[in-house]
């Protein structure tokens, strides 16, 4: 009797901050009914809707993500808390891989957003009612406001996205990967990962892929596809709530 053949294993590596933020845009800010987010379900959605991996089964998923600062934003510190519990409680994710949040002053130009179709940051410059002048009185139209700001980044989530990913296919770990993040920061770990296991990029934004995360289908070593997401999905997979003691917060 013949062997039945072995399912290939994925590994699902996910930007949670960028899948946050590209989900947002999708729903809308003020709208509920997404942030309750199923991640297993997800990627078991988009999965069973690429025919050409037949049979793939997930392996694991890794969350990347990083706590938001009790002091600056209770609330949103004790939602999050709450929906990182209920995840690892669900079995929505395998393994949560946790950045930091750096803090620090910053200098900028002050800019608007072009009308244009790129819509770019443009530079303001000093025009009546509020103008510029030099030490004689003379206007000086093209000086440059500078505004000082408090910036609090996220740091170390496409870190661990690449890493884990990495170290799963280079360990033989996975057999394919799906990462869902739409950041140009992976281009190199994404490429190389694809000369060695198929690859499925999720974009989880309503922006255009990023430039340096396209490709062909058969790079390396062959197979790879790519998939962004809608809001349809997002809604379509939602944690049970409760999950144990954890609840969806009512806003959600």
């Amino acid at each position: 009797m013949a062997r039945a053949a072995a399912r290939m294993r994925v590994g699902v590596y996910v930007d949670g901050y960028n899948l946050y933020y590209g989900a947002r845009g999708l729903c809308g800010r003020g709208t509920p009914g997404w942030r309750w987010l199923d991640i297993r379900a997800l990627a078991e959605r988009v999965l069973s809707r690429i025919s050409r991996w037949q049979g793939a089964a997930i392996a694991h998923i890794v969350y990347c993500t990083a706590v938001i600062d009790a002091a600056s934003n209770p609330s949103g510190y004790t939602e999050q808390d709450i929906y990182l519990k209920a995840l690892t409680a669900a079995h929505s994710v395998d393994h949560i891989a946790y950045g930091s949040y750096v803090a620090r002053v910053k200098y900028a130009p002050l800019a608007v957003r072009a009308a244009t179709r790129s819509r770019n940051p443009q530079i303001v410059r000093p025009q009546w009612p509020i103008m510029v002048q030099d030490a004689h009185g003379n206007p000086i139209p093209d000086a440059t406001f500078m505004v000082s700001y408090a910036d609090r980044e996220e740091k170390g989530s496409d870190v661990n996205v690449a890493s884990n990913l990495l170290v799963d296919v280079l360990t033989s770990t996975v057999d394919a990967a799906i990462v869902i993040s739409n950041d140009s920061d992976l281009q190199f770990p994404v490429s190389y990962a694809r000369g060695r296991v198929p690859v499925g990029l999720i974009n989880p934004s309503a922006n255009y892929l990023a430039g340096a995360l396209r490709g062909q289908p058969s790079d390396g070593v062959g197979n790879h596809w790519w998939r962004r997401l809608a809001a349809t999905d997002l809604h379509a997979c939602q944690l049970p709530d409760p999950v144990a003691s954890f609840a969806r917060p009512s806003d959600w």
